[in-house]
């Protein structure tokens, strides 16, 4: 009679621990698509915030010819808040303002240039002072 009871308690723990190891299997299949649609949502997320960010990029850079100073200056804002947040935007963006104060080409004499030009300039300053940019 005792062997029975062993054998019975035997077979409980085994069909225990099979019911675990199954329960665990499907709560882990459950949890998958979850984990997968969390990834999509997520990729999904940092698409939209770059296409936002190459919208006000192109926008900013639209934005540097207009006759108002205070536009200019936005831009010029925008564009260095992109550089900072988005590392490898920031080249075309330095690229981009070297070319807009080349395409000046405007002698001051001896006036200060504007706060806009000189706004740029201090940004590339910035840029080149440094030593991992």
């Amino acid at each position: 009679m005792t062997n029975w009871v062993a054998l019975s308690e035997i077979m409980r723990n085994v069909a225990l621990a099979v019911a675990a190891f199954v329960g665990a299997f499907l709560a882990w299949r459950q949890l998958s698509p979850a984990a997968s649609q969390a990834r999509a949502a997520s990729t999904q997320a940092d698409l939209a915030r770059r296409a936002h960010v190459t919208e006000l990029f192109n926008r900013a850079a639209g934005q540097l010819r207009d006759t108002n100073l205070e536009v200019r200056l936005a831009a010029i804002y925008v564009l260095r808040e992109v550089a900072k947040d988005f590392p490898d935007l920031s080249d075309p963006i330095f690229e981009l303002l070297q070319a807009y104060l080349r395409a000046g080409n405007i002698d001051y004499g001896d006036e200060n240039p504007p706060i806009d030009i000189r706004e740029i300039v201090r940004l590339l300053r910035s840029r080149l002072e440094k030593p991992d940019a």
